[in-house]
């Protein structure tokens, strides 16, 4: 068994599985944190293996784990002020101006629905195990509009050792999730608000918001995978 962590740079999970005994990769386009093993295009393997084509998955065994965390910016709660033209930055926009900003986000929207998609298709196709990752709200856009239902949501992180609260949903693909017990004591981590998140080190605000604490990663991996 392997680990194929897709969309994360920062190694989080990769370490928690090679922690656990498990090889584990980490598969983006950027390598910021200097933890990418494979530095590809990912909407573009998944749109190869969609196709029939030759692409990464074609290495990828049914006895491994994929791990995919897929970009949510145009799924999330806070890109529909936008659509409504009620966001900060839209403020002193025309409605000409709202309305180019809305195509944009739309085709951008479009194009990460049909790669989502596509990515569970390939794994169905394949019979490859896959979890996928997301934020979790109301009005999250896959919550509402997708016909793949989240095995796990998990309305408070900070309770399995992660910085934020930040409710998360997962996906399982093709096998179902454990229910193991971990009976050890959680590590103190200082818990962290994403609002007053900041650009620190060359990273990004977003970025930021967006990382996971190894603790939380490490007993994930324990309870829900191995």
């Amino acid at each position: 068994m392997k680990a194929h962590l897709l969309f994360e740079q920062s190694g989080t999970f990769k370490n928690a599985f090679i922690k656990n005994g498990v090889q584990a990769y980490d598969y983006d386009i950027l390598n910021d944190f200097g933890e990418t093993d494979f530095q590809i295009d990912i909407f573009k393997e998944i749109q190869e293996a969609y196709m029939g084509g030759r692409s990464v998955f074609d290495t990828f065994s049914q006895e491994d784990i994929i791990f995919a965390f897929f970009p949510c910016t145009r799924f999330e709660d806070q890109v529909n002020l936008s659509f409504r033209g009620d966001s900060f930055q839209m403020k002193r926009y025309t409605d000409e101006q709202k309305l180019e900003t809305c195509i944009k986000l739309h085709n951008e929207r479009a194009m990460l629905y049909e790669k989502i998609s596509q990515l569970v298709v390939v794994c169905l196709r394949k019979r490859l195990k896959c979890v996928i990752e997301n934020p979790y709200s109301a009005q999250h856009y896959l919550k509402q509009y997708w016909c793949i239902k989240p095995k796990i949501i998990d309305m408070d992180r900070r309770q399995n050792g992660d910085y934020y609260k930040k409710p998360t949903q997962y996906w399982f693909i093709n096998f179902e999730p454990k229910n193991n017990f971990i009976f050890e004591p959680l590590e103190y981590v200082e818990t962290k608000t994403i609002n007053h998140v900041k650009k620190r080190d060359g990273i990004s605000r977003q970025v930021q918001r967006s990382l996971i604490h190894p603790q939380y990663a490490d007993r994930f991996i324990r309870e829900r995978i191995l």
